[in-house]
């Protein structure tokens, strides 16, 4: 994958929006790099654009936090749930990418993650070959993910207090991708009954002290976590094999408070009901 040619220039070009994009300016994505990986709050990205304005600028924004937290190893959808998009007035999710270096692993202590940290439930699908860019459902996408791994993301909203988060500024700034905690792999070894168990499980989301903050379906991601990947290819993503998907968020994007020193998500109805956890410092 070539971070800063991953999805971008094909969904502008296949919309023919290339030339007529309006990046943010190279000062204003340099000084939106400077507050984001400072914790400090940060002026909006291209807030009176469009969405080929802020895809354009998230090009730039991927080739520059690329040289910081290493290269993308996958993508994430964002607002994949009703709710979610009628809360930033959109009628679709939005995309961003993973890097390397913002995984940490299951237990980890993350600390000041942010100016406006959240924490959410989400699920990563790791791409097994690259026959997955001819699914067109999901039950053909789980015939090539090679496995799963329970995800605890940990964005961060970034945009000083009074500045819009709306769906091209959230496109902008890369869908506020910062930090997530990995679970341990799950290996897809019958994909049927992995497509079943995802789209039957429920996703409990708890605090630290064992209240519920979030007890959803995995349908509520786009009526199956896989159509993440499907929506993903729509927009002219090519998936390689090794390749992370962020399928997006199960319940609400949560702050750090209301997890009382951590926060766990558990998969009820995948195999074993696997579990990740993460503790605030």
């Amino acid at each position: 994958m070539k971070p800063i040619q991953y999805l971008i220039t094909a969904a502008l070009i296949g919309t023919g929006s290339l030339a007529a994009a309006e990046c943010a300016t190279d000062d204003a994505v340099a000084q939106f790099v400077a507050d984001f990986t400072a914790n400090t709050p940060t002026p909006a990205l291209v807030p009176d654009g469009d969405m080929e304005d802020a895809l354009c600028t998230q090009g730039k924004l991927v080739e520059a936090l690329s040289e910081k937290w290493g290269p993308v190893i996958g993508y994430k959808a964002g607002l994949t749930s009703d709710a979610a998009q009628d809360r930033f007035g959109v009628t679709e999710p939005v995309m961003g990418v993973l890097y390397r270096d913002m995984m940490e692993e299951d237990g980890a202590t993350v600390a000041n993650w942010g100016s406006r940290p959240l924490f959410e439930a989400d699920l990563i699908l790791v791409v097994g070959d690259e026959a997955i860019n001819e699914a067109t459902d999901s039950t053909q996408v789980m015939q090539h993910v090679s496995a799963i791994h329970p995800f605890i993301e940990l964005p961060d909203l970034a945009y000083a207090e009074g500045e819009p988060v709306t769906g091209v500024t959230l496109t902008a700034m890369g869908v506020a991708a910062k930090k997530g905690v990995l679970g341990a792999e799950i290996a897809v070894e019958d994909a049927q009954a992995t497509h079943d168990a995802l789209g039957a499980m429920q996703v409990q989301l708890s605090a630290a002290d064992g209240e519920v903050l979030a007890d959803v379906p995995g349908a509520s991601v786009l009526g199956h976590p896989a159509n993440a990947v499907i929506w993903l290819l729509s927009k002219g993503v090519t998936l390689k094999p090794g390749d992370m998907v962020s399928v997006g968020s199960f319940g609400p994007l949560v702050p750090p408070a209301k997890g009382k020193g951590g926060a766990s998500v558990q998969y009820i109805g995948l195999p074993g009901d696997p579990s990740v956890s993460v503790t605030f410092d």
